[in-house]
């Protein structure tokens, strides 16, 4: 082969090489692109009134429930839309399957789990009770004789019912934490119980608000939140296995520490798992 028809060659060879290259990128690039487009989106109800797990941020859903729904999300190969439902619309929509997921700090106990799913438990806590400094609450059973705000339909209401009764004329219910947290404020109720971490919350956003807590670790029991699927859900196996993945990947225990500046118990949580 002479020098000029051999140089030809190779100029051929490698300008088809760089075009077969270039078809090759493109299509990878267009296959990532319909992949990433092809994720389904999940509708999610939460209640945006329960820091520091959901609350609302400039028009925006945050929190720590919100960082760990999108990241288990993503673990498992979907994208989710969160809207600000409001507590009792939340479970209603999961029970109408207009919502695939409901995230509110939820507790998992036997009662919910009779109409909902739950994944596997993402939280360990437990109640505790505010009140205004010169109250002089140390145990859950000086709540006895003093008037009781909670939320409508948490475990706090469970809490405070453990120690006052089912019926008992000195609990007032409320829609949201924000709305017992001012009816404390404002005196109409004299103590207010809700989670462990929401009342610490409150208190550290409002140093001077000279609300006071206590626990009571004889009367309030452990309690674990899962994410809540409607009944029967094809999702709960997906986030059941990327929750896993992100407790065993170090993903969840820096979602933790963002929000609550330590180390998760992650024994704990998977030991609960197993109940």
């Amino acid at each position: 082969m002479n020098l000029s028809i051999k140089k030809s060659f190779l100029s051929v060879a490698a300008g088809c090489a760089l075009l077969l290259a270039a078809c090759g990128g493109g299509q990878e690039e267009s296959a990532g692109k319909e992949k990433a487009e092809d994720k389904k989106v999940l509708q999610v109800g939460t209640e945006a009134t329960f820091a520091p797990f959901e609350f609302m941020d400039k028009g925006k859903v945050s929190g720590f429930d919100v960082d760990l729904l999108n990241a288990a999300a993503e673990e498992a190969g979907y994208t989710v839309n969160i809207e600000n439902t409001g507590w009792d619309a939340m479970f209603a929509g999961l029970q109408s399957k207009q919502l695939d997921i409901g995230m509110a700090g939820v507790t998992i106990n036997d009662k919910r789990k009779k109409s909902y799913d739950f994944s596997v438990p993402y939280f360990e806590s437990t109640s505790m009770i505010a009140f205004k400094e010169g109250a002089n609450i140390q145990s859950a059973q000086d709540l006895k004789g003093k008037k009781i705000g909670v939320q409508n339909g948490t475990t706090g209401q469970f809490a405070a019912e453990g120690v006052v009764g089912k019926n008992s004329s000195s609990i007032s219910k409320y829609e949201t934490a924000a709305l017992m947290f001012q009816a404390l404020q404002s005196g109409d109720v004299e103590t207010a119980v809700t989670d462990i971490a929401v009342a610490l919350e409150y208190v550290k956003n409002n140093p001077k608000s000279g609300i006071k807590t206590v626990g009571d670790d004889k009367e309030f029991k452990p309690e674990y939140y899962g994410i809540v699927f409607p009944k029967g859900s094809e999702y709960k196996k997906d986030f059941d296995q990327a929750l896993n993945e992100l407790y065993d990947n170090g993903k969840y225990a820096e979602i933790y520490k963002k929000w609550f500046g330590k180390e998760p118990d992650l024994d704990s949580l998977k030991e609960a798992a197993k109940k």
